[in-house]
């Protein structure tokens, strides 16, 4: 496999991750626009769409959506018990994202098995603190892709009839 090949396939696995990012962040902007129209929290759709476009930035950015959120809940009903069911919304999207929807996701468009897209950031995250469970998602996707290629190519060489996608 020359240079050019490993170029096009990695830049094709990472495209998939992208893929699977973006349709994270609208779907952890939808969930958030969901949650806080029923709690009722002025600018709910600006807030959605921040928390969407925050969701690109790994570990701050969930953290950073809830902010302004909060702040709007506390200030418009001057209390913090609107504050905590803010919080408590944003306890129940980050576990949601986070269990079930980056992981299909990940199995959906870059092929990673859903065990794998949990495990290797926690993993990761031991070895590597920070950059660890930054890098794992794009380099699963990686990793993935190389795999079926190598699993494609040997299938080809037992069996020169069929023809593998």
């Amino acid at each position: 496999m020359d240079f050019r090949s490993h170029l096009h396939l990695t830049g094709s696995a990472l495209k998939h991750w992208l893929i699977a990012q973006l349709q994270d962040s609208i779907a952890v902007g939808l969930l958030w626009f969901v949650g806080l129209y029923f709690l009722k929290v002025p600018l709910a759709p600006l807030w959605a769409l921040l928390a969407a476009i925050l969701q690109m930035i790994p570990h701050f950015g969930p953290v950073l959506s809830v902010i302004g959120p909060g702040m709007a809940a506390t200030i418009a009903w001057q209390g913090w018990e609107r504050l905590l069911y803010v919080l408590i919304l944003y306890a129940v999207i980050a576990m949601v994202d986070g269990f079930l929807l980056q992981p299909y996701l990940m199995r959906r468009t870059a092929k990673v098995p859903m065990w794998a897209s949990i495990l290797a950031p926690i993993a990761l995250g031991f070895l590597i603190p920070f950059w660890g469970i930054l890098l794992a998602p794009p380099l699963l996707a990686v990793i993935y892709a190389y795999k079926r290629r190598n699993e494609a190519s040997g299938d080809r060489q037992s069996n020169p009839g069929i023809e593998v996608p």
